[in-house]
Formats: structure tokens, sequence, C-alpha cells
């Protein structure tokens, strides 16, 4: 574990940690510890716990009085209250999207897209998700809308939490690619709203897959 230089700013801290975090390396409901990850980073607590509030901004810790601070534990109800808020929110950019696209924008996602089919065809899960990660972040910046990203992002965030992913679900994968292709159709086609109803829908199938995982898991506990 590397030391963090004393001039190092508070967002260095933060960006550790919330690294740690979303690799379960600090996993949800864990407690942070905060006199050893001080000594860990060579750094004072000051700075600690001023990384520690700005987690707690993005949802990513809970600063429990008297208790210290823990990993947010994402639950289901959290993630029906979440999934419904990014359907609505990443649909809306899809369809800002294809109203202010010129032909170089589509034309560069549709190179985002031939590498999620690449991906698709060969069974790489891990090049799947950072191709639709990519396609998701490049849709969203066409939008423009700087409000409407940043609640994305810490949505995005908050969802990192969760233990399931839904594209390691038997079916789901294809599923996925097949509703980015309608997407990626819709898109090209210049129809925003077909593209906001599909990009509102995709969203939803995400958490219908997670609750199907959740169902699997509890069958075999």
């Amino acid at each position: 574990m590397t030391r963090i230089a004393p001039t190092a700013l508070y967002q260095e801290v933060a960006e550790r940690l919330r690294q740690r975090i979303f690799a379960h390396e600090l996993a949800p409901g864990d407690w942070i510890d905060e006199q050893r990850l001080a000594e860990q980073y060579g750094i004072s607590r000051t700075p600690l716990r001023e990384a520690l509030k700005v987690l707690a901004s993005e949802g990513l810790v809970e600063l429990k009085p008297r208790r210290g601070c823990y990993v947010t534990e994402i639950s289901r109800p959290d993630l029906d209250d979440i999934f419904p808020l990014m359907a609505m929110l990443e649909g809306r950019c899809a369809g800002d999207a294809v109203r202010k696209a010129m032909p170089a924008d589509v034309a560069q996602l549709s190179e985002i897209h031939e590498r999620l089919e690449s991906a698709a065809d060969e069974g790489r899960i891990d090049a799947f998700f950072e191709a639709n990660q990519e396609f998701h972040r490049k849709i969203q910046g066409l939008a423009g809308n700087r409000w409407m990203l940043s609640v994305i992002q810490d949505l995005r965030k908050v969802l990192k939490l969760s233990r399931l992913h839904s594209l390691s679900l038997e079916g789901r994968l294809q599923q996925s690619l097949g509703e980015h292709r309608a997407i990626m159709a819709a898109i090209r086609a210049g129809d925003a709203a077909r593209a906001e109803k599909l990009m509102h829908d995709h969203i939803l199938c995400g958490r219908e897959a997670l609750a199907r995982m959740e169902a699997k898991a509890a069958k075999q506990a």
C-alpha cells in the first residue's frame, strides 16, 4: 500500500477510498477504521475525515453519530427506488442526445456498439461491461445537461455497492445486446421518442435481471 504525500489533497484520499469501495475491498457494511487508514496513507485524520464527508455526500459511506463511519449497504428497496429514477434520467438523455447528435457523434456511438457486438460474440463479459459503460456515457455527454449527468453519475456510484452483476445472469448479456441494438437503431433513425422509451426500458430490464439473480441466490441458500 503506497503512502500519500503530505501535500496531497483530501480529494485524492477520497478517490483512493472510492476505488477500494467499488472493488469491495471495503465491503458494504464495513466499519471504516480511520486511525488505521490514516497510518496506512501517512496522513493526519483531518484530510481523511474530509474525504469521508465527500464519500458520504455521494452515498458511498454513512457517518453515524458516536459509532463512526460505515460503507453503505444497498438494500432491495434501495434498488427498487434507484432504477426507476435512473430509467427516467437516462431515457431523457437518450432522447436529448438524438436531438443534438451530429453525424460524427452517431458514428462514434456505432463504433462503441460494434465493440459491444464483438465482446458479446466472444463471451467477454468484462469487455462488454466496459463498452456498455462507454456507450451510456457517450449518450449522456451528447445530451449536454450537466445537472442530469451529475445525478446519474452519483446514482451509478451507489449502484456499484451492489454485490450482484446482472450481466452474469444466464442470457442477460444477449438480452442486453438486443436492447442496445434497438437503441442504436432508433438513434440512427433520428427517432428521439423511441430512443428515450427504449433506454428507459433497458435500465428497468437491468433491475429485473438483478431480481432474478436475487431469487436464484435465495433458492440456493
